[in-house]
């Protein structure tokens, strides 16, 4: 009784939000989620109580967290011999948990039917070396967003298909005095612009890492990437605030009608498109990211995520419980609106599709050209020094090939 007050308290003092549990639940599951983009917290609360409806005898603690702090949060738990039963973790951090113990091996859980009822490219989030350290729940990457109205306003006819098509429809709309700084992109000195970086090195058909793991991005399609990134912040068609915009950031510039083009997740279609604080609502339009002419005709980014049970849980069954029940099929349906489902079949009902046809047209191309940022033990090492590489570079205070050049030696690899 002493350790659940503890609990209380302590999932208080961090901000979590506790939910109320039916009196018999004997079993208590803590779980760590994250407070921005894909399934917002109300969803993630009310799949919850579902669980704990249908489940009486366990009580799950909820407690959100921004992205960034996320991995630290659940590696900072481990250490301290307790903390969470079930995490949400990004794509990119499998090799690392496997290596540190971070997470258990659910391989010997994993079901025929789950196996052939979910996408193919969704287990890739959660595998690593051949196991399975959890169930895909987030299957998604970054589309490119456009405001109908003001491309129609423009004279332009469709959307770009090349990102040099984008500087030049950018272009027009800024002399023609539509809208000032056309583009917002992500790219504070955070996983987000990672992302955005990676999106355009699959566009360059550039590698981060040779066969021999080491990097491989100071040149060919890595340079090209950062040498875009540059070119177009120093335009002035990007929003010079992009270097310190998160997603939420662009979001809201974007569905504020202060940008024509946005690259973001699956959740801003309908944030943007149908939501009451929307002043572009009905007119968002959105597309996979471009490609680059002669080297792709698409580009993306793999930003899935997974939901994995901790090592130091006490309760794994429990958590494989709440787990299954919140990847199920059944439940990702009925919560389509902001993260798509990783079940195959449910591209073929009514209630995932209606309302947002455009967008699965362009998720059937993104998802299939997901482009994985390094798997690599040292990523967190590696993605910090790209991001400074990225944030130097926008700052005028070093040139792409230095920055880069830079970024491999601090790697870590």
């Amino acid at each position: 009784m002493k350790l659940f007050i503890r609990s209380i308290l302590a999932a208080a003092a961090m901000g979590s939000t506790m939910l109320s549990a039916p009196a018999l639940a004997e079993t208590k599951l803590n779980a760590l989620f994250m407070a921005q983009a894909a399934y917002s917290e109300n969803d993630v609360r009310e799949m919850t109580q579902r669980f704990m409806k249908a489940n009486p005898d366990i009580d799950v603690n909820l407690e959100f967290v921004p992205y960034e702090g996320l991995h630290d949060k659940t590696v900072l738990a481990q250490g301290s011999g307790g903390g969470y039963d079930v995490v949400l973790f990004d794509v990119i951090w499998p090799a690392g948990y496997a290596e540190n113990g971070v997470l258990v091996d659910v391989s010997d859980r994993i079901t025929d039917a789950m196996k052939s009822g979910v996408l193919p490219g969704a287990w890739t989030t959660v595998q690593n070396d051949g196991k399975f350290y959890g169930m895909p729940w987030i299957l998604d990457t970054k589309y490119l967003f456009y405001n109908k109205e003001m491309l129609k306003q423009a004279g332009i006819d469709a959307p770009p298909a090349t990102w040099d098509e984008l500087n030049e429809q950018a272009k027009i709309l800024k002399e023609k005095g539509i809208v000032e700084h056309p583009i917002a992109w992500s790219w504070a000195q955070a996983e987000a612009a990672i992302c955005d970086y990676t999106t355009l090195v699959s566009a360059y058909d550039g590698s981060f890492l040779d066969s021999d793991g080491k990097p491989a991005f100071q040149a060919g399609g890595g340079l090209e990437a950062l040498q875009y990134m540059a070119s177009s912040y120093n335009s002035g068609l990007t929003n010079p605030n992009s270097k310190e915009f998160l997603e939420e950031d662009v979001r809201n510039v974007f569905q504020n009608g202060e940008a024509a083009f946005a690259l973001n997740w699956t959740y801003m279609y309908n944030l943007a498109n149908a939501g009451e604080d929307s002043k572009v609502a009905g007119k968002v339009g959105v597309v996979p990211a471009p490609g680059i002419e002669g080297k792709s005709e698409v580009s993306a980014v793999n930003g899935s995520m997974g939901l994995g049970i901790t090592s130091t849980s006490k309760n794994v069954d429990a958590a494989w419980n709440y787990i299954v029940f919140m990847t199920s099929q059944e439940v990702q349906d009925g919560y389509a609106k902001l993260s798509l489902p990783i079940w195959a079949s449910s591209y073929e009902k009514p209630e995932v599709t209606n309302g947002q046809e455009e967008l699965i047209a362009a998720a059937e191309k993104g998802l299939a050209a997901m482009y994985p940022r390094p798997t690599t033990p040292r990523y967190q090492e590696l993605s910090a020094a790209l991001q400074v590489a990225i944030q130097e570079t926008l700052l005028g205070q070093t040139s792409p090939e230095d920055a880069l050049n830079a970024a491999a030696e601090n790697s870590g690899l």
